[in-house]
């Protein structure tokens, strides 16, 4: 809904480019980066980034837990910054600020001034600060949605077909980002037969866009070939684990919380699409909405994974709601416009409070904080651990020393070796996660480890003579998966069975 107190022409003919609706959206979407940088290296790296990190040192066209964008973002950060946890982070950051900008740029081909504009592009700006503050495939995977819907509105406005160039590139990079995008494909098909976007068909721009599509994502697709689909087993299993987790229940009301105080305009934004007469040529992309929540339902998708779906729906609502507050008494409009800002004040505020790490560790805001997400807490503790593993180095004989492997059990443990522990002169950490597996147990392969994470039952099955030597600790005393959940840190010998078959045996997802 539009705050705008006059009428202004849409292309902002006659301000300075300084002061141009669209300046106005890069100074919005810059704060984010802003605050993200600001905010950057609170705490420290998260478990899953550290995943990223050491795949980023290991370029490939694929990984059994994603497609290859991000660990080349992560890449290119390293080779520009170094592992620094602000640089790391600035292409997530960048790629979702860029979001915000479309989802105000989409309210104006729409028609929306400059009031519709700036409220689009706040409504999306809770799911850009949280999305963005971590480098993971969520930022990346966003802004190919959000370009591709851009790109299709643009198609539906002009009638140029030569916009499906466009559209397929926006789709192959999501594809190279996360999978997810399959829905969202799908869901575009459905958007294209179910509505008059079906004279498209007949255009070969549409199949060039679609051949661009598969061009892009073909080194992935090859990838999984060559390494026999891996990646279905890993989505398996992750479904598989999500549901038993109770992690995809409540997909429904969880849709309300994504969307917070911005669920009228996403409300009104389906209502332009379906039932406003100014939103009949653009009706697909209402469909693409329905369809990609109808998908995830039936697959029992994470609710989070709708986020992407949602700006396009905030354009519509903010053009809607302008055009509908144009009608009422000034003192109602007004009213009612100071509400609207208000609730997305509200949820940005909030997601700044409590879903960004700005709360200082062990606070009561902290406390809260935690409680209602539990990424900050996998940020704490790492270097530590590190220097645990350092000191129980140290503790060991020359002959230990001499032939010694360290064993990570998840990414993070394995991550985190592999990041601090070059000065302490530590091995590079071995395990059997996801694609570290691929990596092999070294050559030759160490004859004393020491083993983080794994059960002490496991250990005395899989190990010979395995010894307690420390317990995984933060300067905090926070309790995260590391310190609750595995505390205790062994030195083991070779595996009874040998390397070779335990290292079969040793692959697993996470």
């Amino acid at each position: 809904m539009s705050v705008s107190t006059s009428i202004r022409p849409v292309s902002g003919e006659g301000r300075s480019p300084l002061l141009s609706d669209t300046a106005l959206l890069i100074y919005i979407a810059l704060a984010t980066v802003i605050l993200h940088q600001i905010f950057g290296n609170r705490y420290g790296f998260n478990r899953d980034e550290l995943a990223t990190l050491e795949d980023a040192r290991h370029l490939a066209w694929g990984y059994p837990a994603y497609p290859p964008v991000t660990p080349f973002f992560g890449r290119l950060s390293l080779e520009l910054f170094g592992p620094s946890i602000r640089g790391f982070r600035l292409f997530a950051n960048l790629a979702q600020a860029i979001t915000v900008v479309l989802t105000g740029l989409m309210a104006r081909e729409l028609g929306g001034r400059r009031g519709a504009q700036l409220v689009a592009a706040a409504a999306a700006l809770p799911f850009c600060l949280g999305g963005g503050q971590l480098m993971m495939y969520v930022a990346f995977d966003c802004l190919a949605w959000v370009s591709a819907a851009y790109f299709i509105l643009r198609l539906l406005k002009s009638g140029d077909p030569r916009w499906w160039i466009a559209i397929g590139a926006s789709i192959g990079f999501g594809m190279q980002s996360k999978w997810t995008m399959g829905f969202f494909v799908l869901a575009i098909v459905a958007g294209v037969l179910f509505t008059d976007a079906r004279r498209f068909l007949r255009s070969q721009w549409l199949w060039i866009g679609v051949a661009l599509s598969i061009l892009i994502w073909l080194p992935n697709l090859l990838w999984q070939a060559q390494h026999h689909f891996i990646s279905l087993d890993f989505l398996s299993h992750i479904h598989a684990r999500d549901i038993r987790q109770g992690r995809t229940q409540g997909f429904l009301p969880e849709q309300l919380q994504l969307m917070g105080f911005a669920t009228p305009l996403a409300l009104a934004g389906l209502y332009y699409y379906f039932f406003a007469r100014e939103g009949k040529r653009f009706r697909m992309l209402g469909w693409m909405y329905v369809v990609t929540l109808l998908l995830f339902m039936v697959a029992k998708g994470r609710s989070y994974y709708m986020g992407p779906a949602y700006p396009m729906l905030y354009a519509a609502g903010a053009v809607w709601g302008e055009g509908w507050l144009a009608t009422l008494q000034r003192g109602r409009a007004m009213t009612i416009r100071r509400v609207v800002w208000a609730g997305l004040a509200i949820s940005v505020i909030s997601t700044i409070a409590f879903w960004m790490p700005t709360a200082p560790v062990n606070s009561r805001w902290w406390t809260i904080s935690n409680s209602m997400q539990g990424d900050h807490r996998e940020e704490i503790g790492w270097p530590e651990l590190v220097q645990e593993v350092a000191k129980i180095r140290d503790s060991l004989t020359p002959e230990e020393r001499a032939h010694l492997g360290i064993i990570g059990t998840n990414y993070g443990e394995a991550g985190a070796i592999n990041l601090y522990g070059p000065q302490y002169g530590l091995p590079r950490a071995i395990s059997g996660v996801n694609s570290f597996w691929y990596r092999g147990c070294g050559d030759p392969p160490p004859q004393t480890v020491i083993v983080i994470g794994l059960s002490r039952k496991y250990m005395d099955e899989s190990f010979e003579s395995c010894r307690l030597a420390g317990h995984t600790w933060n300067q905090y005393g926070v309790k995260n998966e590391e310190t609750a959940d595995h505390p205790d840190i062994y030195v083991c010998g070779p595996p009874k069975d040998g390397w070779p078959k335990f290292w079969d045996d040793f692959r697993y997802y996470g």
